[in-house]
């Protein structure tokens, strides 16, 4: 496979370090690999910590910055951070009114966070934790126990995010975020495998006629594999997948997420397919964001996430936010 890197045991490093010199809003620890908002700690703000491994981008790191995340810790390719980054990024940020971890539902993000949550209470940080488990597909899956943690990950750090920049306080903050996470469901398609640096071919075999229904963000198996479906189709199976969950009585956010290789021109036409599911539905959509956010390397395909949301938390979306993948109102 063709990639556009030097060796594969620096690609993080290397992005890290472009990072810096692209955004210098950010304050970016390439040793450490922490990222943090530069004007962090704001008085009197909660902080907000996020992380994962890498290979989603822009997830985490990209939505760093006013009104929305503190501080992200980027991990290996498809590999938690470790607990002291997550330490160090959470004594980065706090203020004293508390930092809310944001955890999405990966075995190696929930314990090592939980660990995280131990060591800087015991420096005195008052920490809470939020799990982000919206997947529909699969109840359990290679690196989970439960639901995994998408497309609802973007959800939870911009509405949560623009509360802290009120000066909402932890509790607050706190309740939001799990109140967006159990108003939201995601659902992905696979078209094609994606491809590590360290091992420089497909990560799982997918044939060219097939494709995956429910694949997770690291390529876990989904529902079902099929013969290749027209968008029309996919979006038929991917939104009532969905709803079949959620159950919204009031209007959505709509996320229409590319998974990494797939075009824009391709993502606004299932876009286009997906609204059509749901006006079908009657489920009105209250805002739409469509592009690649939370990625799987050089994947192709997409996911569709809504959250059901009140006068409260759209204001909450609509506020403004400033970070290198998210900005408007600013």
């Amino acid at each position: 496979m063709k990639m556009l890197i030097n060796v594969a045991e620096t690609v993080v490093a290397d992005a890290l370090r472009g990072m810096a010199a692209a955004h210098p809003e950010l304050t970016v620890d390439v040793d450490n690999r922490v990222i943090v908002r530069r004007d962090a700690p704001v008085a009197g703000r909660v902080g907000l910590v996020s992380g994962g491994g890498s290979g989603h981008e822009p997830l985490h790191g990209g939505f760093v910055g006013p009104g929305m995340l503190s501080a992200a810790c980027p991990g290996e390719i498809f590999t938690s951070p470790v607990p002291d980054q997550m330490v160090r990024a959470a004594a980065a940020v706090d203020s004293g009114a508390g930092v809310l971890f944001v955890v999405k539902n990966y075995t190696g993000d929930v314990l090592n966070f939980e660990m995280a949550t131990e060591l800087a209470e015991d420096e005195g940080i008052q920490i809470a934790r939020v799990l982000v488990d919206d997947d529909v597909a699969v109840t359990d899956s290679l690196y989970t126990a439960g639901r995994r943690g998408t497309g609802a990950t973007l959800f939870v750090e911009k509405i949560a995010g623009a509360a802290a920049e009120e000066g909402a306080p932890l509790e607050v903050v706190e309740a939001l975020a799990r109140r967006v996470n159990e108003k939201s469901r995601s659902f992905g398609v696979a078209l094609s495998a994606c491809t590590t640096p360290a091992k420089g071919s497909p990560t799982f075999d997918l044939p060219p006629g097939e494709l995956e229904l429910g694949v997770g963000i690291h390529g876990e198996p989904g529902r079902e594999r099929r013969a290749m479906m027209t968008a029309r189709e996919i979006a038929d199976f991917a939104v009532h997948a969905v709803l079949d969950d959620l159950f919204p009585r009031n209007p959505v956010l709509l996320l229409v997420n590319g998974m990494g290789a797939t075009p824009l021109l391709e993502l606004y036409g299932f876009n286009a397919e997906v609204q059509r599911v749901l006006i079908e539905r009657g489920v009105p959509v209250a805002r739409t964001l469509v592009g690649n956010y939370v990625t799987s390397l050089d994947m192709a395909g997409a996911s569709v996430t809504l959250c059901e949301v009140d006068e409260d938390l759209l204001r909450l979306w609509d506020a403004p936010v400033k970070t290198p993948a998210l900005r408007w109102g600013v």
